[in-house]
């Protein structure tokens, strides 16, 4: 192609422009994997290069412990490999048919690599007893070259072996552990090489065979022990102190929680945990995942990026005859509210009553078969009482709307009590329904300088003022400087 004028465009600046986007493309493909996959891809480069140099150098010297170390890579080039392959699994979020997510990926390949390593170490094995058996050592040339060959390859595994470790670590990765375990190996392997190599040179040329023996024993010892502790995690086999860890930081942030189960697992450097708790009979459905809202976050503070699910259980024989009588109450279906719970001692008899909510539509012969359910339940739950005395009621319609409009007329009234009072900002109020009524939280901006006496005068009196007004049964007031 011609430029204006008649001049041909220089061929240099067109392949710039073929190359550009080349390494643009490449450095985008390397930007989007994860820390983690960057760290096994460079694992598989170096493992490459690895098996390369020690392939060559091994078949010009004649060395079998050289030989050995290169199968000893090449291994590792298939463990690399497949920890690359296995973090992009792994790194995957979970979907339907994974709801767990993807992180046995990473210790499904761990398996496989000690698979790999089992089979090639019998083979150097069985090589070397033959050589030292046979008294032949074919032609082996142990030149400074090879030593120069070996010192470079020890610091690769040296360098290699320190970076994994360091990922594996901090991303708490099981691969990248394995691999950090093979290149350590790697590292023994090839420092034995080394001396075999240097005791050849000096007159003793069965030292190669013997240290390509003993890189065939320490490949088969870090593969059984690669196994072992991915088989374990592949079987869901509770890690080293991870229930004492859940329940230590269930005790610390809820002291009062009946802990009745923990189950623990890990995959792919995430623990799962699994957790039962007992709350009061009679709590509330707020209050008991308020709990559990409690218990979560503890156990994510002591096991970051866990996966916890708390199961809430009504604590039996827990508290006083009344709350275990309205625990009980609440566990049979169609009761809506409990309330005016009583415990009296007639003759020498332990009797209870307690008042029912039903739906005001129910039939009555439907009711009498709830009734008779929440009596069977209490004296199962609370043997002590001998007697139970069963109200029935409708739980109105109209009720929530009733409520809905005194909360209406009461918002606009604290309002004007607040501001009829000097210096005082109302910042907050909520209001909240309970079986006594309506209970009113205030938040209160007062003179930052004001002494706390005065300050709790002050809350005090708003307290009063508010109760006072009907429909309200209890006010909280919480005061904050201005």
């Amino acid at each position: 192609m011609r430029a204006p004028g008649g001049l041909r465009r220089p061929a240099r600046a067109r392949s710039a422009r073929t190359l550009r986007p080349v390494g643009t493309v490449i450095a985008m493909r390397w930007g989007a994997l994860s820390p983690q996959q960057r760290t096994a891809l460079a694992s598989v480069l170096a493992a490459a290069s690895l098996v390369a140099i020690k392939l060559v150098t091994g078949v010009l010297s004649g060395s079998l412990g050289l030989l050995a170390e290169a199968l000893h890579s090449a291994t590792d080039l298939v463990a690399a490999v497949l920890t690359f392959l296995a973090l992009r699994v792994a790194g995957r979020p979970p979907d339907r048919d994974h709801q767990y997510g993807h992180g046995k990926a990473e210790h499904l390949a761990a398996l496989a690599e000690g698979a790999v390593l089992c089979l090639v170490s019998a083979l150097i094995a069985y090589r070397s007893i033959d050589r030292l058996a046979s008294g032949s050592h074919g032609e082996l040339d142990p030149g400074l070259v090879t030593v120069a060959v070996m010192l470079v390859v020890l610091a690769i595994d040296a360098s290699r072996a320190t970076v994994s470790w360091r990922a594996s670590r901090r991303y708490r990765s099981a691969a990248l552990a394995s691999n950090a375990l093979h290149f350590a190996s790697d590292l023994v392997g090839s420092t034995a090489v080394l001396a075999g190599l240097l005791l050849a040179r000096a007159g003793a040329p069965e030292a190669d065979a013997v240290a390509a023996l003993f890189v065939a024993v320490l490949v088969v010892a870090a593969a059984v022990r690669l196994m072992r502790q991915n088989v374990q995690v592949l079987m869901d086999r509770s890690p080293e102190a991870g229930e004492l860890t859940v329940r230590g930081a269930i005790s610390r942030a809820e002291p009062r929680t009946e802990v009745r189960r923990v189950r623990v697992r890990e995959a792919g450097g995430r623990s799962f945990v699994d957790v039962t708790i007992g709350v009061r009979a009679d709590a509330a459905l707020g209050q008991g995942h308020a709990v559990a809202d409690g218990v979560e976050q503890a156990i994510r503070d002591a096991l970051p990026d866990s996966d916890v699910v708390v199961h809430v259980e009504p604590s039996a024989g827990a508290g006083g005859l009344r709350e275990r009588a309205t625990g009980a109450a609440l566990t049979v279906r169609g009761v809506r509210e409990v309330h005016n719970v009583r415990i009296a001692q007639v003759d020498g008899k332990r009797e209870v009553s307690l008042h029912l909510k039903l739906p005001g539509d129910v039939s009555l012969e439907a009711a009498h078969d709830v009734a008779s359910a929440v009596e069977d339940a209490i004296r199962a739950a609370v043997p002590e009482l001998d007697v139970v005395h069963t109200h029935l009621e409708p739980l109105a319609g109209d009720e929530v709307e009733q409520r809905a409009v005194a909360e209406a007329r009461l918002e606009p009234l604290i309002h004007r009590i607040v501001e009829r009072r000097p210096g005082t900002e109302l910042r907050d109020l909520r209001l909240r329904r309970s079986g006594d009524g309506i209970v009113a939280y205030l938040t209160i901006a007062l003179a930052p300088d004001a002494p706390l006496e005065v300050a709790h005068r002050a809350a005090r009196d708003l307290e009063r003022e508010v109760e006072a007004l009907a429909d309200v049964a209890d006010a909280v007031v919480h005061t904050e400087p201005d």
